[in-house]
């Protein structure tokens, strides 16, 4: 096979085959991402050569970028079908096999490695347009598609060889951030890298601006998003990147950068799309709306997204029942690796009144989607929110679990205050329902876990007084009528800790604690003698009046009550019980 050495220059950002200036016009048009354009370029360039596997190849990689998976599957499969066994088309192969999630990793991972084989050239030298290929393949898509480590690997073979080709530097940078974790900075010398290979390729500055982006660091976005500008006032792609951003924050802004990117743009269902998007933003939804439908009715009808604009823009004219529909006929039509974070949460948002589990599956997704852990914890707390809204509280303990998880482990006192409450609401409601129903399973399940939740926030911040009140109001709630004692461990823990703080508040707290071991000891103490249990009662009366010993206060006071009352009680029996004098 003839081996192909991409070069770049300012004057032609590709030139890969010599003998096929026409593919060279369709790359260059899928890097403005004039998919459009792109796809009739080469279609023409495959009807004339049907044999021509890198044409094949790119007109594949077209489909691809257009989220037309099932058509650049029909593509290679006819290629190999007609006998083009090429390493260009098993690449493309294996390609779609990491997207469609039909296909076996493993196999497509064969394709690759046969294509490197079979393209070395005379003296076993690897390819490198081919390795690159393989790159791009392992970069597309999400996280949980293709190996990005993999893909590293032979990008980084692919650029020891070929010094010139920036392309194999993007496709390493965004194998990079598929990674996630630390490899941020690996990602943005890549993407460097392919500026010094070449100044005026402005998809490197570009991309180093998304990094920032996805670190909320608007200052170094906007630095490299107008270096990219400066490289090639024509590529389109920064311009949308740029309204994308500010959609939501400065409408006004973003028309402008929306002006630019259609000028720059093919005037397709793309254009249109995001025309009718920056109604929706601007608040115009009924205008949005109409130019969705006109879409719908014209050639535009099958465009992915457009299920997704029906669905905001039904939100926001209050008719839930068909932002419902839309928002399903959307994600059963876009291929998962396409579907935005965003797209997901607001899903999750329209499933909320309907099913909370389903809203909690969307809000999983977003996370799974989007490997930027300031974002995923977003998602948690908008979950976090959803569940409480909806007074699924259960659901809301779990994702209070889950955030956990993402922080390394580490829960914040604010966290496990509110974990806490949300445990204490919960068991509120099974009490609530045990009134009605007996349902004792039930709300000792939710006991259980709510004590287990209090006494970890005790454990982790002993200094702080919350933990113990928690701990002891969810023993109360679940004991309602004092009859189990299941508040004794923590009360005597909560009098531990508050015997050391002399306030009035803290005083008085060890009194109604006390005053409930009072009515279990008098009344519903069943493991002990009931004459030990009363003498428990006068030990705690006497503890009571020496919190208030003024006798005028009516706290001593109800307390000597109490103490009286008892004593009585035990003298009696203990005079009954007493054997009778000897006379002598």
């Amino acid at each position: 096979m003839k081996k192909f050495l991409l070069t770049v220059t300012s004057a032609a950002l590709f030139s890969m085959f010599a003998n096929a200036q026409s593919v060279d016009d369709g790359i260059k048009l899928l890097y403005y991402e004039k998919n459009t354009s792109a796809l009739q370029t080469l279609q023409k360039v495959v009807a004339a050569n049907p044999k021509d596997p890198a044409g094949i190849y790119w007109l594949g990689q077209a489909y691809l970028q257009s989220d037309d998976i099932a058509s650049a599957k029909t593509l290679y499969q006819k290629a190999l079908a007609d006998g083009i066994n090429d390493p260009w088309i098993w690449v493309g192969m294996g390609h779609v096999e990491l997207l469609d999630g039909k296909g076996d990793p493993n196999a497509a991972k064969q394709n690759f490695e046969q294509a490197i084989t079979s393209s070395k050239g005379k003296k076993g030298n690897e390819n490198p347009d081919i390795l690159d290929a393989i790159g791009r393949a392992n970069a597309d898509g999400s996280s949980l598609q293709g190996d990005a480590n993999y893909g590293v690997d032979v990008l980084k073979r692919a650029a020891a060889i070929d010094l010139k080709n920036p392309d194999i530097d993007i496709n390493l940078g965004i194998c990079y951030l598929k990674l996630g974790g630390e490899n941020g900075g690996q990602a943005v010398t890549a993407f460097q890298d392919a500026i010094t290979r070449n100044p005026q390729y402005a998809k490197a500055y570009f991309r180093i601006g998304k990094v920032y982006q996805s670190q909320d660091n608007k200052e170094y976005m906007t630095q490299w998003f107008d270096k990219a500008i400066a490289a090639d006032p024509t590529y389109g792609p920064v311009y949308l990147g740029y309204f994308v951003y500010y959609e939501e924050r400065d409408v006004n802004l973003a028309k402008t950068y929306l002006d630019k990117w259609v000028a720059n743009s093919d005037q397709d269902c793309k254009s249109a799309y995001f025309v009718a998007d920056y109604y929706l933003r601007a608040g115009n939804y009924q205008e949005s709306l109409n130019r969705a439908k006109a879409m719908q009715n014209g050639d535009c009808k099958n465009y992915t997204e457009l299920n997704l604009l029906f669905a905001y823009n039904y939100d926001r004219l209050g008719d839930s029942s068909h932002a419902l529909s839309s928002m399903n006929q959307y994600l059963k039509t876009a291929p998962p690796s396409q579907v935005d974070p965003a797209a997901y949460v607001f899903a999750a948002k329209l499933y909320t009144p309907v099913s909370v589990d389903t809203a909690g599956v969307y809000l999983q997704k977003a996370i799974d989607a989007d490997t930027v852990k300031s974002h995923q914890i977003v998602y948690v707390n908008t979950a976090i929110a959803m569940m409480a809204k909806s007074a699924n509280l259960q659901k809301e303990m779990i994702w209070m679990n889950k955030l956990a998880v993402l922080r390394g482990g580490s829960i914040s006192e604010s966290d496990y205050y509110k974990l806490s409450t949300a445990a204490q609401n919960s068991l509120m409601v099974a009490d609530t329902a045990y009134m009605m129903t007996h349902d004792t399973v039930t709300i000792m399940t939710n006991y259980m876990l709510a004590d287990s939740i209090n006494q970890a926030y005790i454990n982790a911040f002993p200094a702080k007084p919350q933990g113990y009140s928690f701990r002891v109001r969810a023993a109360k709630i679940a004991d309602y009528d004092s009859s189990k004692g299941l508040a004794l461990p923590a009360i005597a823990q909560q009098n531990d800790y508050l015997s050391k703080d002399t306030s009035a508040g803290a005083k008085k707290s060890i009194y109604v604690n006390d005053y409930y071991l009072l009515i279990y000891y008098a009344q519903y103490v069943k493991n002990m003698p009931k004459i030990d249990a009363y003498k428990k009662v006068i030990d705690i009366a006497s503890q009571m009046m020496a919190l208030y010993p003024d006798p005028n206060d009516e706290n001593n006071q109800a307390a000597k009550n109490i103490y009286d009352k008892f004593t009585g009680i035990v003298n009696k029996y203990q005079q009954k019980s007493s054997p009778p004098k000897s006379n002598k």
